[in-house]
């Protein structure tokens, strides 16, 4: 009787796997990704697959045939879900195009943000080639209580003067209000508004606390500011992101990403990022140059660059090109910290993205590609794994979210039922071509983008005319 009902139980198990395998090779679907390796972090998958696209989603990852109406050849290629960046600044339709061809399919600008939740996202709803989102920003509402008179960064009161009892309670509730109309969650930069009190920021991380939404912070460089910022969120118990720690830490970025795991070992909801440049970027004008750089002799005044002439810049001509305003490059760090922070398990992939008036930083173009190729393909005995590397563009950003976005459950997975979000790229060639001269050149090996299932890259070039990113938005605060 046993071994009868055994014989059944397996001839039940044959005939619904028969019956899948007929549906799977009757089935057509929007479009097939034929035979490639296919890595997602969420399950170890990693091995030659068919990937069957349907309505936005995946459908189907089998070892079988499968057919679509349209055809993506993977073979020789790496499948790998659309990597998603957590903080990108630009977020105009050039630089979603530049994203896109560095396989970015999720751009997020949470550090600056904005202070206007709603008006961001109608700004973008006639479509974008890939995903998009914003947080409500301290920096930006700080700029419209204060009345700053600064474009991009505060130049006046909203940097320079203390807010009152009643402006700060103005600040916390624009961000509330911000949260409420969908922002991703709360951007900071402690650098950029110096006279912001603690008492002042301790209001915006009890908004974080009381929401569950994660502040994603710009600290003052140094152990002394994770220390600070580890002690707002702790007494307040807000989630705490902290972005670029190698640009944060410079030499103490090893101890810093000690700081970060001990927190984290404790049980706080502290998470980090890196970009893999030894150099960063900010407006001129902001106070976290002109406070550091306004009084710095010649020689202090060399870590500067200006991207137009690639000048080193000397007392005389920060002046000027400070009345001017626009981006700088700032050359303070080293490679080796760099290499810390971009193979420290605790960091997820972000670009810090920096785009104005055309030109920016090379990471915006390419820092997914150079992950790629120079830390994965190219990294020597102390590698960074491709499995790891993906790990980090995509499952690690996706599950910072989730609590708040739901939606980022369909993301950064390949999974049946997962938005159809997908990059494809050559690991024998990937690799990043911008420069701080020429900082808009595209990656090579870059070879598919996919977004809700629509191709935004093509072959290694961008196409043109499709807007299928949608609009990632977390949900109101209950």
């Amino acid at each position: 009787m046993v071994k009868d009902a055994a014989y059944v139980g397996l001839l039940l198990v044959w005939q619904v796997c028969t019956l899948s395998a007929q549906r799977t090779a009757n089935a057509v679907y929007d479009r097939v990704i034929l035979g490639g390796r296919v890595v997602d972090p969420a399950s170890q998958l990693d091995a030659v697959r068919n990937i069957g696209l349907q309505d936005g989603r995946i459908a189907v990852i089998t070892t079988q045939a499968v057919r679509g109406r349209d055809t993506v050849d993977a073979r020789g290629l790496v499948v790998a879900p659309g990597f998603i960046d957590l903080h990108a600044h630009g977020e105009t339709p050039e630089t979603y195009r530049f994203y896109a061809l560095d396989g970015v399919t999720t751009a997020l600008e949470l550090e600056l943000g904005t202070a206007d939740v709603a008006a961001w996202y109608r700004e973008r709803s006639v479509g974008e080639p890939i995903n998009y989102g914003v947080s409500i920003g301290h920096i930006k509402v700080r700029m419209a209580v204060m009345h700053d008179s600064g474009t991009r960064m505060p130049v006046g009161d909203g940097a320079y003067r203390a807010a009152s009892p009643a402006q700060i309670g103005e600040i916390a509730q624009r961000i509330e209000i911000g949260l409420r109309d969908g922002a991703v969650d709360i951007g900071a930069g402690f650098p950029y508004t110096p006279a912001a009190t603690r008492d002042e920021l301790l209001a915006v991380f009890r908004v974080a606390a009381r929401t569950r939404t994660p502040v994603h912070a710009h600290i003052i460089p140094g152990v002394a500011g994770l220390k600070a910022a580890l002690s707002l969120a702790g007494e307040t118990g807000a989630p705490l992101h902290v972005v670029h720690i190698n640009s944060a830490g410079l030499a103490e970025t090893p101890v810093m990403l000690d700081m970060i795991s001990d927190a984290r070992a404790h049980g706080r909801d502290v998470t980090t990022e890196a970009y893999p440049y030894d150099a960063g970027m900010t407006e001129i004008q902001s106070a976290t140059i002109q406070d550091v750089y306004k009084t710095a002799p010649d020689a202090r005044l060399a870590e500067l660059e200006w991207p137009p002439t690639g000048e080193r810049l000397n007392r005389e001509s920060f002046e000027r090109y400070a009345l001017i305003g626009g981006p700088v490059v700032i050359h303070t760090n080293t490679e080796q910290m760099v290499a810390v922070a971009i193979n420290s398990p605790l960091t997820i992939i972000a670009s810090d993205a920096y785009w104005q008036n055309g030109t920016g930083h090379p990471r915006t173009t390419g820092t997914f590609a150079k992950v790629l190729g120079r830390y994965v393909r190219e990294g020597g005995a102390h590698a960074l794994s491709l499995m790891d590397a993906i790990r980090k563009m995509t499952l690690m950003p996706a599950q910072r979210l989730e609590a708040r976005v739901p939606a980022m459950r369909r993301k950064g997975r390949l999974r049946v039922g997962a938005d159809a979000d997908i990059t494809i790229f050559d690991p024998l060639t990937v690799v990043d071509r911008s420069t701080y001269r020429e900082p808009s050149l595209s990656p090579v090996g870059i070879q598919h983008v996919i977004v809700n299932g629509v191709s935004v890259v093509a072959n290694g070039r961008a196409v043109e005319g499709v807007t299928p990113g949608k609009a990632v938005r977390g949900e109101a605060p209950r």
